[in-house]
């Protein structure tokens, strides 16, 4: 097209482009744009999440090395640390309270020291949770990445730590008289049903985290009431006995509980299955897989908003 100009020139104008009259979605779909940190599918997603594997766990190692690198018996606190609570639960609930009653003191020992090391692995899973997006926007906004990556590498950190303290328990159960033995296989698919269920746990929590900062406020008094409703100082059916039925079964068929009671089976010789609740196993096993399943579309479902505003 032209036109002729004031001074008898003649100006050529720009033929109208294709692109005229096309809204902004039009556009992308025509040139195959994508919108940035867009969700993917959730199976795209799940490749996605396995090709960042390697980061996940060497993400886990880095954290646990830093964890104690200022202090002076560094990662010996992964084990003094939960060893101190169960002494000191010992003294308040085992002595004072009486809280170990019907149980022998060589049980209610390595009852108290399995409880409390079981229940320290899910209560870290969840705090290091709520601070796994909040604590870490400046990697969420600086890369592209899955951000499930975070919170499933904070779980495997707690299960890192844990693995140092279980030999701990080792010792202290062969010292109080319970001794390897075939038991002792079935502490693998424990620990591997409460990883899932923590990890996906500390995927809620993240996701939760990332959108109420006070909640990492308010966790330790949910996390303390809970560790008190679990029983990890005491038997929950022998300190219940004389109440309704009901309420030992809501207790023991708790999470916490269930995962607990199967390890102190597994390892110690003095606890027998008549401590455990019926179908234990397909009850463990039915809240691993449901909240691994739960936590992770929960926490996918918000992908594409972590880290922004």
């Amino acid at each position: 097209m032209s036109e002729t100009t004031h001074d008898g020139g003649v100006a050529v104008s720009a033929p109208p482009s294709p692109d005229d009259g096309l809204s902004p979605a039009e556009l992308a779909a025509k040139y195959g744009l994508a919108v940035s940190g867009a969700r993917p599918g959730l199976f795209e997603y799940v490749r996605q999440l396995w090709g960042r594997r390697h980061f996940i766990l060497a993400f886990s190692q880095a954290k646990l090395t830093a964890q104690y690198s200022q202090a002076k018996l560094g990662q010996l606190w992964q084990v003094v640390t939960p060893l101190l609570n169960a002494l000191v639960y010992y003294l308040i609930f085992g002595l004072i309270l009486n809280a170990s009653r019907g149980m022998s003191h060589d049980v209610y020992i390595p009852f108290l020291v399995t409880g409390v090391f079981v229940f320290t692995f899910t209560q870290n899973s969840v705090m290091a949770g709520v601070r796994a997006i909040s604590g870490n926007l400046g990697l969420v906004r600086a890369l592209h990445f899955p951000r499930a990556s975070l919170p499933i590498s904070f779980a495997l950190q707690q299960f890192q730590q844990l693995l140092f303290s279980m030999v701990v328990l080792f010792i202290v159960a062969v010292a109080f008289g319970s001794y390897p033995g075939l038991s002792w296989v079935l502490i693998i698919p424990v620990l591997a049903l409460q990883y899932l269920f923590n990890a996906g746990l500390a995927l809620i929590m993240a996701r939760l985290g990332s959108k109420i900062p006070d909640l990492a406020q308010l966790m330790p008094f949910i996390m303390r009431t809970w560790m008190y409703a679990s029983g990890v100082m005491f038997s929950i059916p022998i300190m219940l006995e004389g109440k309704p039925s009901w309420i030992a079964d809501v207790l023991q068929w708790n999470p916490a509980a269930v995962y607990m009671d199967l390890m102190r089976f597994a390892l110690i010789d003095g606890y027998g299955s008549e401590n455990l609740p019926p179908h234990v196993w397909a009850v463990a096993a039915g809240w691993a897989v449901l909240v691994a399943l739960g936590g992770f579309v929960y926490f996918w479902k918000s992908e594409e908003r972590y880290g922004r505003g």
